[in-house]
């Protein structure tokens, strides 16, 4: 275990309450009341109702004993760059699906998916292109699915024509219009929910010409992660309707898990290298403030459009926004990147950019060492 991990899970919680049917209930009279048509899925089959009630049916205590040979699930990959190309016609085949995998150590979770990883796939095309997603859900799933692009200029992103019920299949095309990175989740009532359950990703609408080439691109979603059980609590946990509605996760992670990159899966780079994150914060509920701690991103693409700015501290992205960060470490090191709402970190939101190369005293040296060890956030 890193002593980032350490520091991590070194902080006791409280156990919270199980959700209950009525709640639920509840939460999807709310959504109806307050929420827009497309959030319910209204057009779709099946209803907000029906998905709500197929999840109770199934009901499980809050905290079952967890699988064995427990595993993380697999990192999505980067998307190749489009380059100097035309407009072309791109199908991307995506399919809902429920895996079960570790959140923590030995806290398993059952995820919602978008082909089996969280985030679901990258998906990157050419302003210009005629972008056509089918979308399954998978026969044995307990709800009905959808997807909503947020790239995409017609009703509910996609998510009114793709409501889909465990079986069956849609399929829909549109035109990819404005370059940007863009989320992409699932909008299935009630919407929080399926995000909160892994549904979400980014698509990447590269300019004409395509992007300036770098040395590394990275792929880095933030969410958060509302348990019946306690943070840390071993077994297999629910999702909590409670927590959700409370705006009160037990983790803030990137890329689904805590730790997910971090030791192994730490993102890679030389000194003098520059590094491309495509990073989208799925939410549901929380804005994050990314921040790569002992570097400041010489540009960030301003909401993920076409706006650049430069030297940049600390990032702002609201739920449901995503952005483009390019740094060139100068000297080697492990540097955390983490959501700076800091007690977030205590929670899971942390990274690792590992950097090798030869020392730079030039840029930074340490004359004399504290004796405390090391430190920071």
């Amino acid at each position: 275990m890193s002593h980032i991990e350490a520091r991590i899970r070194r902080f006791p919680v409280a156990f919270a309450s199980i959700t209950v049917i009525v709640l639920l209930l509840i939460s999807a009279t709310a959504y109806a009341i307050g929420a827009g048509d497309l959030a319910l899925g209204r057009g779709g089959s099946p209803s907000s109702g029906d998905n709500l009630a197929a999840m109770n049916m199934s009901a499980t205590p809050s905290v079952q004993p967890a699988p064995a040979n427990l595993t993380a699930l697999p990192q999505p990959a980067v998307a190749p760059p489009v380059g100097d190309r035309g407009p072309e016609l791109v199908k991307y085949d995506m399919t809902a699906e429920e895996v079960t995998g570790m959140l923590d150590s030995g806290v398993a979770f059952t995820y919602w998916t978008f082909n089996g990883t969280v985030p679901g796939p990258m998906l990157r095309v050419r302003e210009g292109d005629t972008v056509q997603i089918t979308l399954h859900n998978a026969p044995n799933a307990l709800v009905a699915h959808s997807i909503d692009l947020h790239a995409v200029s017609g009703p509910g992103g996609g998510a009114t024509v793709s409501q889909v019920s465990p079986g069956h299949t849609a399929v829909f095309q549109f035109l990819a219009e404005h370059p940007g990175v863009y989320v992409y989740h699932c909008a299935t009532a009630p919407a929080a929910m399926h995000i909160a359950m892994g549904m979400y990703g980014l698509i990447v609408v590269e300019p004409a010409g395509g992007l300036p080439k770098v040395d590394h691109e990275y792929y880095v979603m933030q969410s958060e992660f509302y348990l019946t059980g306690a943070r840390g609590q071993a077994g297999l946990q629910d999702m909590s309707m409670d927590k959700l509605l409370d705006e009160n996760p037990d983790y803030v992670v990137f890329n689904g898990a805590l730790g997910a990159l971090t030791g192994a899966n730490a993102l890679q780079a030389k000194t003098g290298e520059t590094i491309r994150i495509f990073f989208g914060d799925a939410g549901p509920d929380l804005t994050s403030s990314f921040h790569v701690i002992g570097q400041v991103m010489s540009q960030v693409a301003v909401e993920g459009g076409s706006l650049v700015n430069t030297d940049v501290q600390t990032t702002v992205v609201p739920p449901g926004g995503a952005t483009t960060i390019e740094l060139k470490p100068d000297v080697p090191g492990d540097y955390m990147f983490v959501d700076h709402a800091i007690s977030r970190v205590i929670k899971g939101a942390a990274g690792v950019i590992h950097v090798t190369g030869p020392d730079n005293p030039g840029v930074f040296q340490t004359i004399q060492p504290g004796d405390a060890g090391t430190g920071g956030h």
